[in-house]
């Protein structure tokens, strides 16, 4: 059965925000749009998320993606910049539960192996690649644009099985089976 849905991915920060949206027509993927929410300016941390928050609700209002995924949070040395991550990521996903959108986690390193092949690529290594895929001209200032873009495919390309929902396909046959022509 042909698909037609809108992808939105977040990759969250407390300083810099990036999404990136992807419409998929069939077996073709189009770029919607991709940038990012500048939050540095803002005094305070409340101030950050509710700005994450309210830019999210215009989008999600203005393109009305079918799906919604985000990069999950890593494990760091500081745990106060984890916990600002994890309610970046919070008022996110709230976002995209406002509207009843799905939505999925994908870890970092999942992210960069399902759009260059290695799960250790740069930022750069990864929106060149999606630049190529996705056939936009120039690269965003910020590339935390591309990595909201890469969560947006690597939800699409993992058939939205993410840390979620790992149990329901996570073997081999199951991904040939939901990806026929990206084993070969």
């Amino acid at each position: 059965m042909p698909q037609d849905k809108i992808i939105l991915g977040i990759d969250p920060g407390t300083t810099v925000t990036g999404y990136g949206m992807i419409h998929l027509k069939g077996k073709k993927m189009e770029l919607l749009n991709f940038g990012i929410i500048q939050l540095n300016k803002l005094p305070s941390h409340p101030d950050k998320l509710k700005r994450i928050y309210d830019r999210l609700q215009g989008i999600i209002v203005e393109y009305k993606p079918d799906e919604m995924a985000i990069e999950a949070p890593f494990f760091g040395k500081n745990v106060q910049s984890m916990l600002k991550l994890g309610r970046a990521q919070g008022v996110a996903i709230a976002a995209a539960l406002h509207h009843n959108i799905p939505f999925e986690e994908y870890t970092p390193r999942r992210i960069k192996q399902s759009i260059t092949g290695s799960g250790a690529a740069s930022k750069e290594q990864v929106a060149s690649m999606l630049q190529k895929m996705l056939k936009f001209e120039e690269q965003p200032k910020y590339l935390d644009a591309t990595d909201g873009l890469a969560v947006a495919v690597c939800h699409h390309y993992s058939s939205g099985v993410g840390e979620h929902n790992k149990s329901k396909s996570s073997d081999w046959k199951s991904f040939v089976k939901n990806n026929p022509g990206r084993s070969k």
